[in-house]
């Protein structure tokens, strides 16, 4: 007994931009109408008609102009006008979130086709001002959202860097072991771009024209801001917090994008919209898990382990894993304690050579996670990834093929 018993994903039904770091080419794309546009195109090119779409959710993590509309404006600028639906706000666990969202109606019979957009720019991050009549002077408050949130947690009063140096403190993950596991993750990109350059077309909206008005300013190919990384230039690197172990090379980096991905109910109905039917994949479960004050990468564990029991399976029968890896502790910590061999995780990168957007990031996962099972001829996947507030999400997918 799974978790979800009739939520399939029809294989191909999914997409997500490239990813450019922040204050790159997308940085002056309003998020929502970028999404839209990217909805509007995948959908056609997928042959996905919008008719047949009859639920829906956004997921957004950073404010931008006009987002207090979120969906319904996302729905009426993608062609999909008759639709509604709650936006989405978990920080780095928006993807699974939104997909939980989906899951969920289309076991209560609330819809029969759900479709879930994620989209955040983090570059040009909004400054706010807080109204606060009682302060001295009648001054206010003020908070640079993006870059505040990522340096205080108001609740554990640290910020997320902190989160990955008392978890590499607590459980002995050295630097060394933070550099191998980076080093791995980029020759794994850069193996998939040169070697099989067509994964990432499997899934990847591209090239990606940047508009202002009709005017076209540049054309985006693919992920823009990856940048060499070898062993001596990682070890020329100080740690961010003196005294710590983490440096600018074995964290991610901030970015913009979206990405997509259409649920329906009942298989036979997910393999009539497929790009490929004989090509099954299913969602079996999600789990969610916060662990203490201050510990942010150690809560993947936790999600990930209820996801697997939800799904009725161990560790030991994942044929694939994919991860949200802001810093590299996150996946020597998982690939120590799941127990899984760093080799079978994030086999064409992560979003530790990527970056993250917020919430698409676990989206493009689930993607790489579906894409890469349909390559090994399918079997059982998880993805699990870290957010804010010391948390976390999971989810399980099955990919049968025939």
């Amino acid at each position: 007994m799974t978790q979800f018993e009739d939520v399939w994903i029809p294989y191909g039904a999914y997409w997500s931009s490239p990813f450019c770091a922040w204050q790159g080419s997308f940085a002056n794309l309003a998020p929502i109408p970028f999404a839209a546009e990217l909805t509007r195109r995948a959908l056609g090119e997928r042959q996905l008609a919008a008719d047949d779409i009859d639920g829906m959710c956004l997921g957004i993590t950073v404010p931008s102009k006009g987002s207090f509309y979120g969906a319904p404006w996302l729905a009426g600028l993608a062609g999909l006008c008759n639709l509604s639906g709650p936006t989405i706000h978990q920080a780095c666990a928006t993807s699974v979130r939104c997909l939980v969202e989906a899951a969920e109606e289309l076991e209560a019979e609330g819809a029969t086709a759900y479709l879930a957009v994620t989209a955040d720019r983090t570059s040009n991050g909004p400054h706010v001002f807080y109204p606060n009549p009682t302060g001295p002077g009648g001054t206010g408050d003020s908070e640079n959202l993006v870059l505040d949130s990522f340096g205080h947690d108001p609740y554990a009063k640290n910020s997320m860097l902190q989160t990955a140096e008392n978890v590499a403190r607590e459980k002995g993950i050295d630097r060394a072991a933070q550099e191998e596991i980076t080093l791995l993750r980029y020759a794994q990109y850069e193996r998939a771009r040169s070697d099989e350059p067509d994964f990432f077309a499997r899934y990847m909206l591209q090239p990606v024209e940047v508009r202002q008005g009709k005017r076209v300013l540049g054309t985006v190919t693919g992920d823009e801001g990856v940048h060499p990384t070898t062993a001596d230039a990682l070890g020329r690197l100080r740690p961010v917090l003196d005294g710590g172990t983490v440096t600018f090379g074995t964290q991610t980096h901030p970015a913009d994008g979206s990405a997509g991905m259409l649920l329906v109910a009942g298989r036979d109905r997910a393999r009539a919209m497929a790009r490929d039917g004989h090509v099954d994949v299913q969602l079996l479960s999600y789990g969610q898990a916060r662990v203490k004050q201050g510990f942010m990468p150690m809560a993947t564990v936790p999600a990930a382990r209820q996801a697997l029991d939800r799904a009725g399976i161990g560790a030991g029968q994942l044929a694939s894993v994919t991860t949200h890896v802001p810093f590299a502790v996150n996946d020597v910590l998982l690939s120590r304690e799941l127990p899984m061999d760093p080799e079978k995780m994030n086999r064409h990168g992560c979003s530790l050579v990527w970056g993250h957007p917020q919430a698409p990031t676990g989206m493009r996962a689930i993607e790489e996670l579906v894409e890469d099972l349909v390559l090994r001829g399918g079997g059982y996947g998880l993805f699990t990834g870290c957010a804010a507030g010391d948390s976390a999400a999971a989810a399980v997918v099955r990919v049968s093929t025939r």
